[in-house]
């Protein structure tokens, strides 16, 4: 995958967010800073709505990439010099990260971490203090 083709595919990605925050949850998301906040609610009430569903492998794997690439360009709005990685050093679970100058930043992943480990694990705090490293 090219570097354009991950950026597409990532910009698309957030946009299903969107998507769908609005037409389960009507929910508006709006690349602010302050909508990552309804990124933790939205995760939380996919459980709520869904039940074990919401935390099947499939809905899993969707749900935090798409709300992770959501987090990840909403950075990209406020950060120069980002861009995403494609990382497949292990090529059973390739992931994607969100680069900025020498930090990584794993949003799909806190997006797990909240949704399927631990709902007081925050995808804002995670996101806030990743910009602050960068402002």
């Amino acid at each position: 995958m090219t570097p354009k083709e991950l950026e597409e595919l990532m910009s698309d990605c957030a946009e299903n967010a969107v998507k769908t925050a609005k037409d389960e949850f009507d929910v508006t998301l709006d690349f602010s800073k302050q909508s990552i906040a309804n990124v933790d609610d939205l995760l939380l009430s996919f459980i709520d709505k869904y039940h074990d569903q919401a935390l099947e492998n499939e809905a899993v794997f969707t749900l935090c990439n798409i709300f992770g690439a959501y987090t990840g360009e909403t950075m990209r709005r406020f950060v120069d010099n980002s861009q995403w990685i494609y990382d497949q050093s292990n090529p059973n679970a390739p992931y994607v990260l969100l680069g900025v100058g020498e930090n990584t930043y794993a949003f799909a992943g806190i997006c797990y971490e909240r949704l399927v480990n631990n709902s007081e694990t925050s995808v804002q705090e995670y996101f806030t203090k990743a910009l602050a490293n960068h402002q």
